[in-house]
C-alpha cells in the first residue's frame, strides 16, 4: 500500500494500476504489475529476487506505506489423532472439544489448532509436570516423557516401596482402602471419597499426573489416541504426591529442581523446564512457595497452577505473586461450579463439565487424556494403556484447565525463547477472549467476589471473578512472537570518512504464516557518523571521527511486533607512510608497517536486543 500512488490501486480493473515500471526503473529490477486490492494497494511480481528480498527493497521506498509477501493459505489441519476429532465413533463423542477453535457451541475451546499453524512447538521446551507420576509404558506418551525424579519422602504415602527420593517418578497407584479412610489417627484418615450421602468410601488410583501429562505432551499428529496442547514439546514428570497428597516440602524442592535449581541430596537436573504445572493445591497464603516462586522466575521459568476446585478464593500456590492461576470453565464459557475464583485468577480455561448430569447418559463434555486401567496398582504395558471416557472416569477439574495454559505457554516459548514470565503473562491475559455476558439459562448468575461461602454452582463469570478471559492459545503465542534483529556490517573497521554497508536484510520475521519484517529503523546510538538513511534494509554509515560507533536497527513485521540489535564499528584515522631515508626501492618500512597493522585493527559485536498438598481433583 502506498502514500502516493506509486502502487496505488485503482477503484475498476479497467483502471488497474500500472506502476512496476517505474518501480522497476527506479531499483533496477524487472516487475510486472499484479492485481488491484483497493485504492492504495497493488500486486506487484518480480523475477530473479526472492519474496522476503523484493519486501525489503519494496519497505525502504519512503512512498510506500506497507508491503507483505502475497503468500499461500491452507485450510487449517486437525491432528490425525483417532479420538481427536467429533463424532469420531470413540466416547466421549464430543472428543477432544477444548483444543478446536471455538464457535457457538464450545465456546470456552482455547483455539490450538491455530496455534499450531503459528508453531507446533519445540522439543527443546520443557514443561515438568510436579503430580503423582506418570505411566511411562502409555503408547500416547513414551516418546514425550523425560526421566523425571521421584521426590516422595514420606513413610507410607510414597506407595513404591522406596520411601526417599528415588529416579523412578513411575505413578505406582494412590488409591485408598475403606479401612485406611476410616481409621481416626492414622496417615490416610478421611482420603478416600464419599457417596451421595456423605458417607466415607474408597478411592480408587486417579492417575491424575498421567492425565494432566497427555493434556500438555501426548504425541500428536501420529494417527493414534490424542493430541496434546504443547505438540512437539517435552514433559519432564516430577512424582510429587502419593497417597492421600503430598507435602510442601516435597512439591517445593521438585520445583526448585525443574527449574534447574541445585536440591540437597538429588542430582542435578540435566533438562531443566521452562515451565512449571501444579495441578494441586490447598487453601491458606502462599507462604513458603513465594521464595521457590521467586527463584524460578529470575530464572525466567513460568508456573502455571489450579485454581482450586472449592468454589472459594484461590489457595497455595495458586495465589502466589507472579504464578498463572487458572480458572476452569464450561463449555459454554460460564465458570464451572466447582471451580475456585477471585483475584487471583490470571485467565480462565475449560475444565470440563456435564450438562447432562442426572439424565442417565454419560457425561457430555469432559476432558478426554491419557490415563491407566488399573484400578488400584497400575496394570502394565498397552493392556493398561487407555484413555479417560465420559463415565465414571471423565476428567473433571481445574486441574486439567491448568495444563491447557501450560502447554500454551510452552507454545509460545517455541516461537520467542526470549519471553519473560511477566511478558507471558501479559500477552496471555490481552489476548484472552472475553467472557460471555449472559447465559441461555436465567437461573444462572454473575459470579461474586468469593466468601468462606462456596460459589459451588456455575455462574457468569467477570474479570474480577475468573482473570481477563477465556484462553485463545492461538492470539497468545502470536502476540508473543517477534523478529530477530541482525545486520551484516562490510568493514568493521573503516578509515574516518570511509561509507560503510549495513544490511538489516539478515533479519528474520518469527516462524509462522503471514509474518515478515515491513519495516527498518537505524539510528545512531554513540560515536561521530552520519547514516544515509534511518530506513530500509540496506543503509551505509560514515565514521566522521575516530572511535567506536555504535549503530541501533529496529525491526517490526507486519503485525507489529519489534526487536532491536546494536552493531560497532571502529574507525581509525588514515596513516600517512613516512619518507624512506634510503634512495629508490619503494620497499615499506617495517616500523612503518607494524603501526599500520595496529591502526586498522578492530572489533565489532552485535548485542540482541509441612502442610500436606493434595491432588486438585473436582467432582462432577
Amino acid at each position: 500500500a502506498s502514500a502516493s500512488g506509486v502502487a496505488a490501486a485503482a477503484t475498476t480493473s479497467a483502471a488497474a494500476p500500472r506502476h512496476a515500471q517505474a518501480l522497476s526503473e527506479r531499483l533496477g529490477l524487472k516487475r510486472t504489475d499484479g492485481r488491484a486490492l483497493g485504492e492504495r494497494t497493488q500486486v506487484v511480481k518480480a523475477s530473479g529476487i526472492t519474496s522476503k528480498e523484493l519486501v525489503a527493497r519494496l519497505a525502504a521506498q519512503s512512498d510506500v506505506e506497507s508491503v507483505a509477501v502475497d503468500q499461500r493459505r491452507y485450510a487449517f489441519a486437525a491432528p490425525n489423532d483417532s479420538r481427536y476429532a467429533a463424532n469420531a465413533g470413540i466416547s466421549p463423542v464430543v472428543g477432544q472439544w477444548y483444543l478446536r477453535a471455538p464457535d457457538a457451541t464450545v465456546v470456552s475451546a482455547i483455539n490450538a489448532e491455530h496455534a499450531w499453524d503459528f508453531t507446533t512447538g519445540s522439543s527443546s521446551v520443557v514443561v515438568a509436570v510436579l503430580d503423582t507420576g506418570v505411566r511411562f509404558d502409555h503408547p500416547d506418551l513414551t516418546s514425550k516423557l523425560l526421566p523425571g525424579y521421584d521426590f516422595v519422602t514420606q513413610d507410607g504415602t510414597s506407595n513404591d516401596g522406596q520411601p526417599g527420593r528415588d529416579a523412578d517418578a513411575s505413578d505406582p497407584g494412590d488409591w485408598i482402602t475403606l479401612a485406611e479412610t476410616t481409621q481416626q489417627g492414622g496417615p490416610f484418615y478421611g482420603c478416600g471419597d464419599t457417596d451421595s450421602n456423605g458417607n466415607p468410601i474408597k478411592a480408587d488410583s486417579s492417575w491424575h499426573g498421567t492425565h494432566t501429562a497427555g493434556l500438555i505432551g501426548a504425541a500428536t499428529n501420529n494417527g493414534i489416541g490424542m493430541a496434546g496442547a504443547g505438540y512437539n514439546v517435552m514433559v519432564l514428570p516430577l512424582r510429587v504426591l502419593g497417597k492421600c497428597g503430598g507435602y510442601d516440602s516435597d512439591i517445593q524442592a521438585a520445583m526448585l529442581y525443574a527449574g534447574g535449581i541445585a536440591v540437597a541430596g538429588v542430582p542435578d537436573n540435566p533438562t531443566p523446564a521452562k515451565v512449571i504445572n501444579l495441578s494441586l493445591g490447598s487453601s491458606g497464603a502462599c507462604g513458603t512457595y513465594q521464595s521457590v516462586v521467586n527463584q524460578l522466575l529470575a530464572k525466567n521459568i513460568v508456573v502455571v497452577a489450579a485454581a482450586g476446585n472449592e468454589g472459594l478464593a484461590v489457595g497455595s500456590p495458586g495465589n502466589c505473586t507472579g504464578v498463572i492461576a487458572v480458572g476452569g470453565l464450561r463449555h459454554a464459557g460460564t465458570k464451572v461450579g466447582y471451580s475456585d475464583l477471585g483475584a487471583a485468577v490470571t485467565l480462565s480455561a475449560p475444565a470440563g463439565n456435564c450438562v447432562n448430569i442426572g439424565t442417565g447418559e454419560e457425561c457430555l463434555y469432559p476432558l478426554l487424556t491419557t490415563g491407566n486401567s488399573g484400578t488400584t496398582a497400575p496394570v502394565a504395558g498397552a493392556a493398561g494403556a487407555t484413555y479417560t471416557t465420559s463415565g465414571a472416569d471423565a476428567s473433571l477439574g481445574t486441574s486439567f484447565s491448568a495444563p491447557l495454559v501450560s502447554g500454551t505457554v510452552a507454545l509460545m516459548f517455541s516461537a520467542n525463547p526470549s519471553l519473560t514470565p511477566a511478558a507471558i503473562k501479559t500477552a496471555l491475559q490481552s489476548t484472552a477472549r472475553a467472557f460471555p455476558t449472559t447465559s441461555t439459562d436465567p437461573t444462572v448468575k454473575t459470579c461474586t467476589t468469593p466468601t468462606s461461602t462456596a460459589q459451588s454452582t456455575e455462574c457468569i463469570c467477570t474479570t474480577s471473578t475468573c482473570g481477563a478471559g477465556m484462553l485463545d492459545a492461538a492470539a497468545a503465542v502470536v502476540a508473543g512472537a517477534i523478529p530477530i534483529a541482525a545486520a551484516n556490517v562490510g568493514n568493521t573497521s573503516p578509515v574516518v570518512g570511509t561509507a560503510v554497508s549495513l544490511d538489516g536484510s539478515v533479519s528474520t520475521a518469527a516462524s509462522g504464516i503471514g509474518r515478515v519484517i515491513s519495516n527498518y529503523q537505524w539510528a545512531i546510538v554513540s560515536g561521530s557518523a552520519t547514516l544515509s538513511a534511518t530506513t530500509g534494509a540496506n543503509v551505509t554509515v560514515t565514521p566522521t571521527a575516530a572511535g567506536t560507533v555504535v549503530v541501533s536497527l529496529t525491526v517490526t513485521d507486519n503485525t507489529g511486533a519489534s526487536n532491536a540489535t546494536t552493531t560497532s564499528i571502529a574507525a581509525t584515522t588514515a596513516v600517512t607512510p613516512p619518507v624512506s631515508s634510503g634512495g629508490g626501492g619503494g620497499a615499506l618500512n617495517v616500523a612503518w608497517l607494524l603501526m599500520l597493522l595496529a591502526a586498522i585493527a578492530a572489533v565489532w559485536h552485535v548485542t540482541p536486543a509441612p502442610e500436606r498438598v493434595r491432588s486438585d481433583r473436582a467432582d462432577r
